[in-house]
């Protein structure tokens, strides 16, 4: 399946202790089949690492470009959120979403993990540089082994930064803003893990990638347009 189109939306968070289960339900059954139903978003996949400190919940959606992430479709959705969503989205905690320009992509398919790496661009150009060099960067970590897909993106916050209906539904929150993500997959989470140090190594050879922060996720659901097109 891999991810489609040109851009994608990352999301990491928490939820609140007691509501997990209420979530992934409300994840599950309503809000990605919402989502997938927009036109221009190809593809969503949930991602969970239960014992993580922090962002212990992701979900990554790839769409046909990253206009998608603010489409008319898209922010009627936003502002006009289910009674299930109303209910859920107070739950959320440290929220943290960003629309990315996937500029690289190297290997192909689906990992049982994915480690998110965000980063800060450092030095002059650097992101004139990066687009020149991204699929480089890719096929240098797709070489490390258990990885077996790389897509390199630039953050475009102007695009998911608009406020919205759902936005107001959370906890007001902070956190700290960066320029990159790489989404890395990998046949398993043990697998990722072992290679995050080398992973994250190759990234720092590029001289245009600073302050990394790394989490390593089981992928636990994913659902296609495709998959809304034909329901069972």
């Amino acid at each position: 399946m891999g991810l489609k189109g040109s851009a994608f939306l990352a999301i990491w968070h928490d939820i609140a202790a007691g509501e997990h289960g209420e979530y992934v339900e409300w994840h599950t059954r309503e809000h990605m089949p919402e989502r997938l139903s927009i036109p221009g978003f190809c593809t969503g996949k949930r991602l969970h690492a239960p014992e993580a400190d922090r962002y212990v919940f992701g979900t990554v959606y790839a769409g046909d470009d990253v206009e998608v992430f603010r489409s008319p479709a898209y922010l009627e959705r936003l502002n006009h959120p289910t009674p299930w969503t109303a209910a859920v989205a107070p739950s959320f905690q440290n929220f943290l979403r960003v629309a990315c320009d996937r500029i690289a992509t190297a290997g192909r398919g689906d990992g049982g993990g994915v480690a998110t790496l965000r980063f800060d661009l450092t030095g002059d150009g650097a992101e004139a540089r990066l687009r020149q060099t991204a699929g480089e960067l890719a096929r240098d970590v797709l070489a490390v082994p258990s990885v077996c897909c790389v897509h390199v993106g630039l953050a475009r916050s102007e695009v998911s930064g608009v406020r919205t209906r759902e936005t107001e539904l959370r906890a007001e929150m902070s956190e700290r803003g960066f320029d990159v993500v790489l989404l890395v997959e990998g046949s398993s989470r043990p697998g990722l893990a072992a290679a995050l140090p080398e992973i994250e190594a190759v990234c720092a050879r590029t001289g245009l990638l600073a302050a990394p922060v790394s989490a390593i996720y089981e992928t636990a659901y994913s659902l296609t347009a495709d998959d809304m097109r034909n329901p069972v």
